[in-house]
Protein backbone atom coordinates (compact mmCIF):
# COMPACT_ATOMS: atom_id res chain seq x y z
CA UNK A 1 0.00 0.00 0.00
CA UNK A 2 1.52 3.18 -1.03
CA UNK A 3 1.70 6.27 1.19
CA UNK A 4 -0.93 8.23 -0.72
CA UNK A 5 -3.33 5.26 -0.33
CA UNK A 6 -5.14 6.82 2.82
CA UNK A 7 -6.38 9.57 0.21
CA UNK A 8 -8.50 6.96 -1.53
CA UNK A 9 -12.08 6.71 -0.27
CA UNK A 10 -13.42 3.56 0.87
CA UNK A 11 -16.89 2.45 2.29
CA UNK A 12 -16.76 -0.94 4.83
CA UNK A 13 -19.57 -2.94 5.22
CA UNK A 14 -19.96 -5.13 8.08
CA UNK A 15 -21.54 -7.27 9.74
CA UNK A 16 -22.54 -11.33 10.54
CA UNK A 17 -23.45 -14.09 8.08
CA UNK A 18 -26.65 -13.68 5.88
CA UNK A 19 -27.04 -10.30 6.84
CA UNK A 20 -26.95 -8.88 2.59
CA UNK A 21 -23.19 -8.22 3.28
CA UNK A 22 -21.94 -9.29 0.22
CA UNK A 23 -24.83 -8.43 -2.16
CA UNK A 24 -24.94 -5.18 -1.09
CA UNK A 25 -21.13 -4.53 -1.49
CA UNK A 26 -20.84 -6.01 -4.86
CA UNK A 27 -23.79 -3.99 -6.40
CA UNK A 28 -22.31 -0.76 -4.57
CA UNK A 29 -18.96 -1.29 -6.41
CA UNK A 30 -20.87 -1.92 -9.58
CA UNK A 31 -22.17 1.36 -9.46
CA UNK A 32 -19.80 3.45 -8.16
CA UNK A 33 -17.45 1.37 -10.42
CA UNK A 34 -14.79 1.25 -7.24
CA UNK A 35 -12.54 -2.26 -6.15
CA UNK A 36 -14.19 -4.59 -3.98
CA UNK A 37 -12.71 -6.59 -1.27
CA UNK A 38 -14.75 -9.67 0.18
CA UNK A 39 -12.74 -10.15 3.03
CA UNK A 40 -14.89 -13.05 4.23
CA UNK A 41 -13.75 -14.95 1.03
CA UNK A 42 -10.03 -14.14 1.86
CA UNK A 43 -10.46 -16.15 5.29
CA UNK A 44 -12.72 -19.14 3.27
CA UNK A 45 -9.56 -19.16 1.07
CA UNK A 46 -6.95 -19.39 3.88
CA UNK A 47 -9.43 -21.72 5.67
CA UNK A 48 -9.25 -24.09 2.44
CA UNK A 49 -6.14 -24.29 2.32
CA UNK A 50 -5.64 -24.85 5.71
CA UNK A 51 -7.65 -28.05 5.12
CA UNK A 52 -5.90 -29.07 2.06
CA UNK A 53 -2.65 -28.88 3.86
CA UNK A 54 -3.85 -30.28 6.90
CA UNK A 55 -3.03 -27.41 9.36
CA UNK A 56 -4.86 -27.34 12.42
CA UNK A 57 -6.54 -23.95 14.09
CA UNK A 58 -4.13 -24.21 16.74
CA UNK A 59 -1.04 -23.89 14.32
CA UNK A 60 -1.09 -20.23 14.10
CA UNK A 61 2.35 -20.03 12.79
CA UNK A 62 2.01 -21.75 9.71
CA UNK A 63 -1.14 -19.96 9.47
CA UNK A 64 0.31 -16.12 9.35
CA UNK A 65 3.21 -17.89 7.24
CA UNK A 66 0.17 -19.23 4.66
CA UNK A 67 -1.98 -15.92 4.79
CA UNK A 68 1.18 -13.99 3.73
CA UNK A 69 1.45 -16.00 0.15
CA UNK A 70 -2.12 -16.74 -0.24
CA UNK A 71 -2.54 -16.50 -3.95
CA UNK A 72 -6.11 -14.57 -4.84
CA UNK A 73 -7.82 -13.35 -7.31
CA UNK A 74 -11.17 -12.07 -7.47
CA UNK A 75 -13.08 -11.86 -10.98
CA UNK A 76 -16.15 -10.91 -12.78
CA UNK A 77 -18.21 -13.84 -13.73
CA UNK A 78 -21.61 -14.73 -15.18
CA UNK A 79 -24.17 -13.38 -12.46
CA UNK A 80 -21.64 -13.51 -9.52
CA UNK A 81 -18.05 -13.22 -8.69
CA UNK A 82 -15.41 -15.48 -9.30
CA UNK A 83 -13.03 -16.34 -6.69
CA UNK A 84 -9.42 -17.87 -7.48
CA UNK A 85 -6.71 -19.24 -4.92
CA UNK A 86 -3.80 -20.12 -7.13
CA UNK A 87 -5.22 -20.05 -10.39
CA UNK A 88 -8.09 -22.19 -9.77
CA UNK A 89 -11.30 -21.49 -9.57
CA UNK A 90 -12.55 -22.27 -6.08
CA UNK A 91 -15.99 -20.15 -5.95
CA UNK A 92 -17.73 -23.34 -5.08
CA UNK A 93 -15.86 -25.36 -2.33
CA UNK A 94 -15.67 -21.85 -0.50
CA UNK A 95 -19.01 -21.54 0.43
CA UNK A 96 -19.05 -24.69 1.59
CA UNK A 97 -20.36 -24.96 5.90
CA UNK A 98 -17.57 -26.85 6.63
CA UNK A 99 -15.82 -24.17 4.95
CA UNK A 100 -17.23 -21.23 6.50
CA UNK A 101 -16.72 -23.42 10.08
CA UNK A 102 -13.22 -23.25 9.55
CA UNK A 103 -12.85 -20.02 8.34
CA UNK A 104 -14.64 -18.18 11.54
CA UNK A 105 -12.09 -21.04 13.83
CA UNK A 106 -9.15 -19.34 12.11
CA UNK A 107 -10.81 -15.83 11.74
CA UNK A 108 -10.37 -15.75 15.63
CA UNK A 109 -6.45 -16.90 15.25
CA UNK A 110 -4.19 -13.76 15.89
CA UNK A 111 -1.79 -14.68 13.62
CA UNK A 112 -4.00 -15.58 10.94
CA UNK A 113 -5.71 -12.00 11.31
CA UNK A 114 -1.80 -10.54 11.21
CA UNK A 115 -1.08 -12.58 7.65
CA UNK A 116 -3.83 -11.41 5.93
CA UNK A 117 -3.73 -7.46 7.04
CA UNK A 118 -1.66 -6.49 3.99
CA UNK A 119 -3.28 -8.27 1.46
CA UNK A 120 -7.07 -6.69 2.67
CA UNK A 121 -4.95 -3.03 2.57
CA UNK A 122 -3.57 -3.49 -0.53
CA UNK A 123 -7.03 -3.54 -2.48
CA UNK A 124 -7.32 -0.05 -1.74
CA UNK A 125 -6.97 1.53 -5.38
CA UNK A 126 -8.33 4.32 -6.87
CA UNK A 127 -10.76 5.23 -7.15
CA UNK A 128 -12.43 3.71 -4.48
CA UNK A 129 -12.62 0.31 -2.40
CA UNK A 130 -16.28 -1.34 -0.90
CA UNK A 131 -14.88 -3.51 1.51
CA UNK A 132 -17.23 -6.32 3.13
CA UNK A 133 -16.69 -8.49 5.91
CA UNK A 134 -16.65 -8.02 9.56
CA UNK A 135 -13.83 -5.77 10.82
CA UNK A 136 -13.27 -3.43 7.80
CA UNK A 137 -14.16 -0.33 9.52
CA UNK A 138 -13.22 -1.53 13.28
CA UNK A 139 -9.64 -2.39 11.92
CA UNK A 140 -8.75 -2.93 8.65
CA UNK A 141 -10.00 0.61 7.12
CA UNK A 142 -10.76 3.13 10.52
CA UNK A 143 -10.02 6.43 8.47
CA UNK A 144 -13.05 5.26 6.48
CA UNK A 145 -15.79 8.09 5.66
CA UNK A 146 -18.46 5.87 5.58
CA UNK A 147 -18.84 2.72 7.92
CA UNK A 148 -22.06 0.64 7.51
CA UNK A 149 -23.01 -2.32 9.94
CA UNK A 150 -25.50 -4.71 8.77
CA UNK A 151 -27.68 -6.86 10.84
CA UNK A 152 -30.95 -9.23 10.49
CA UNK A 153 -32.73 -11.79 12.45
CA UNK A 154 -31.08 -15.23 12.97
CA UNK A 155 -34.27 -16.43 11.90
CA UNK A 156 -34.36 -14.77 8.42
CA UNK A 157 -30.70 -15.10 8.17
CA UNK A 158 -30.96 -18.53 8.41
CA UNK A 159 -33.55 -18.41 5.71
CA UNK A 160 -31.25 -16.69 3.40
CA UNK A 161 -28.75 -18.91 3.71
CA UNK A 162 -30.98 -22.26 2.92
CA UNK A 163 -32.18 -20.46 0.09
CA UNK A 164 -28.17 -19.43 -1.24
CA UNK A 165 -27.19 -23.29 -0.95
CA UNK A 166 -30.37 -24.75 -2.01
CA UNK A 167 -29.96 -22.77 -5.56
CA UNK A 168 -26.23 -24.11 -5.76
CA UNK A 169 -27.36 -27.38 -4.98
CA UNK A 170 -26.33 -27.66 -1.49
CA UNK A 171 -28.65 -29.49 1.17
CA UNK A 172 -29.12 -28.37 4.44
CA UNK A 173 -31.50 -28.12 7.27
CA UNK A 174 -33.05 -24.49 8.55
CA UNK A 175 -32.83 -25.26 12.13
CA UNK A 176 -29.52 -26.56 11.67
CA UNK A 177 -28.26 -23.78 9.89
CA UNK A 178 -29.54 -21.35 12.70
CA UNK A 179 -28.07 -22.92 15.40
CA UNK A 180 -24.33 -22.52 13.36
CA UNK A 181 -24.95 -19.15 12.26
CA UNK A 182 -25.46 -18.27 16.30
CA UNK A 183 -22.49 -20.40 17.42
CA UNK A 184 -20.58 -18.37 14.85
CA UNK A 185 -21.89 -15.02 16.04
CA UNK A 186 -20.85 -15.88 19.56
CA UNK A 187 -17.28 -16.80 18.71
CA UNK A 188 -17.02 -13.75 16.43
CA UNK A 189 -18.24 -11.59 18.83
CA UNK A 190 -16.49 -13.11 21.81
CA UNK A 191 -12.66 -13.38 19.67
CA UNK A 192 -10.19 -11.40 21.30
CA UNK A 193 -8.85 -9.50 18.21
CA UNK A 194 -10.98 -7.98 16.38
CA UNK A 195 -14.57 -9.14 17.74
CA UNK A 196 -17.60 -8.55 15.89
CA UNK A 197 -18.74 -5.52 16.45
CA UNK A 198 -20.15 -1.73 15.04
CA UNK A 199 -17.45 0.70 14.87
CA UNK A 200 -18.71 3.47 16.72
CA UNK A 201 -19.34 5.94 13.87
CA UNK A 202 -20.89 3.17 11.77
CA UNK A 203 -24.55 3.73 10.51
CA UNK A 204 -26.38 0.62 11.45
CA UNK A 205 -29.14 -1.02 8.92
CA UNK A 206 -31.46 -3.59 10.19
CA UNK A 207 -32.08 -5.32 6.76
CA UNK A 208 -34.35 -8.22 8.46
CA UNK A 209 -37.65 -6.57 6.13
CA UNK A 210 -35.37 -4.47 3.46
CA UNK A 211 -34.79 -5.83 -0.20
CA UNK A 212 -31.12 -5.52 -1.72
CA UNK A 213 -32.60 -2.84 -3.36
CA UNK A 214 -33.83 -1.36 -0.70
CA UNK A 215 -30.54 -1.56 1.24
CA UNK A 216 -28.34 -0.66 -1.71
CA UNK A 217 -30.46 2.62 -2.34
CA UNK A 218 -30.20 3.50 1.67
CA UNK A 219 -26.36 2.86 1.51
CA UNK A 220 -25.79 4.94 -2.19
CA UNK A 221 -27.48 7.68 0.01
CA UNK A 222 -25.27 7.73 2.78
CA UNK A 223 -22.46 7.65 0.14
CA UNK A 224 -23.77 11.05 -1.55
CA UNK A 225 -23.89 12.55 1.76
CA UNK A 226 -20.91 11.83 3.01
CA UNK A 227 -18.47 11.98 0.02
CA UNK A 228 -20.40 13.75 -2.32
CA UNK A 229 -21.71 16.78 0.45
Amino acid sequence: MNSESSDIPVVTIDGPSGVGKGTTASLLAQALDWHLLDSGALYRLLALSAMRAGVAPEEEARLETMAQSLAVRFEAGEGEQRVLLAGEDVSREIRTEDCGTMASRIAAVPGARRGLVKLQKDFRQAPGLVADGRDMGTTIFPDAPLKIFLTASPAERALRRHKQLKEKGIDANVGELEVAIAERDRRDAERSTSPLKPADDAVRIDTTELSINQVLDRVLSLVKERLDG
